[in-house]
């Protein structure tokens, strides 16, 4: 036991010289160029001592440094590895299995495992860095996500999926300096004064130039194909340079196979117009959704409607219905009382006069009167 247990702080004694020697060289290091302590090195120094933890926690528990031979590991015709000669520690899972049940709190934080073998409470610094200097802007964690706050003070609260809810206003970062001297965020990437912009080839049309006409006045070409597109590019968040190069002679309409061709080999980067998309240039070339009629359909389920003989009623509800109704009897009693005295089909008994004014209100909806 005691001679096992030598082995094992001889080993760690072995790889805390290592690092110490590594650290030193890099306190020591004075020419230009990275430092060889930074984070990792705390890593680094947790790990010695994971594994020095775990060794001890192993020879206590009555574990024992043993090897066997691995049938699995054989030499090969011809090989000089030697792998048959390779023993293979025979408390391996044992080992690791302390390995991750081990919980201390080193110079890098809290280190201790789950389930899953995953590191509990993972947690990094954002760092905004600009020229030789870096600031601290926030915090990031699979407990707080991205936060001003640090995690540490973040994980006895409940949480919302994998943010805090206590305070929404601590779900982000403070703000960036970017290059500039500037908080305000870039647009993106733009072309360097050398650039080449892209080449937009547009067909000199003779006909329809509504949709793509040559202009005398930048950028030399007009048309509703030109304000979509430039509509398009006015969206992106960078810049694109581009040229509008005139595709044809204007005498006659261009062939536009011959148009597609072009681009295809890269003659212009692409084409802006009313090309049309059809089989064979599709296979050459790429176009983007169509905007005057996409030919898109949506299929959707449908109940069959049943046949009624009051189907004619549905255009208007049944208060729409009465109104008309009532509004044809005012119109054929105000019709009797200007007719009956002059009128003889206005006359007779009472259910007569009733019966023709009730007639002649209905008779309005389905007989064209003619003078």
């Amino acid at each position: 036991m005691c001679g096992s247990l030598q082995t094992g702080w001889l080993l760690c004694w072995i790889l805390w010289c290592q690092f110490m020697k590594r650290w030193n060289d890099g306190l020591e290091y004075k020419k230009p160029g990275p430092a060889l302590f930074n984070s990792y090195a705390l890593y680094a120094y947790d790990s010695v001592w994971l594994a020095a933890q775990a060794l001890e926690t192993f020879l206590n528990s009555n574990g024992t440094v043993s090897y066997s031979n691995d049938p699995k590991l054989r030499d090969v015709n011809g090989s000089t590895l030697h792998l048959s000669s390779l023993r293979v520690f025979d408390g391996g899972q044992k080992y690791l299995d302390t390995l991750l049940t081990t919980n201390f709190t080193g110079l890098s934080g809290e280190v201790q495992f789950d389930s899953d073998k995953n590191f509990i409470h993972p947690a990094y610094d954002v760092l905004n860095i600009g020229g030789n200097s870096f600031r601290r802007v926030g915090y990031w964690s699979n407990h707080s996500g991205l936060s001003i706050v640090a995690p540490e003070t973040l994980y006895g609260k409940p949480v919302n999926g994998s943010l805090n809810s206590n305070s929404k206003s601590d779900e982000h970062l403070y703000s960036i300096i970017w290059p500039g001297e500037t908080s305000e965020t870039p647009r993106g990437w733009v072309f360097p004064n050398n650039g080449k912009p892209l080449r937009i080839a547009v067909p000199n049309r003779r006909s329809y130039l509504a949709f793509v006409a040559k202009e005398k006045n930048p950028p030399g070409v007009r048309g509703y194909c030109i304000d979509v597109f430039e509509a398009a590019i006015n969206l992106l968040p960078y810049p694109v340079p581009r040229t509008y190069m005139l595709y044809g002679d204007g005498k006659r309409n261009p062939s536009y196979n011959d148009l597609v061709n072009a681009v295809a080999l890269n003659e212009y980067d692409a084409a802006v117009g009313d090309v049309t998309i059809v089989t064979n240039r599709t296979k050459i070339v790429d176009f983007t959704q169509p905007y005057m009629e996409s030919g898109l359909v949506v299929v959707v389920p449908m109940k069959q409607a049943k046949s009624s003989p009051w189907a004619f009623m549905k255009p208007f509800t049944i208060q729409m219905w009465c109104v008309t109704g009532a509004f044809f009897l005012l119109v054929g009693s105000v019709v009797w009382i200007l007719e009956h005295r002059m009128n003889h089909e206005f006359r007779g008994p009472p259910s007569q006069q009733l019966i023709t004014i009730f007639w002649f209100s209905f008779s309005t909806m389905f007989f064209s009167h003619s003078k």
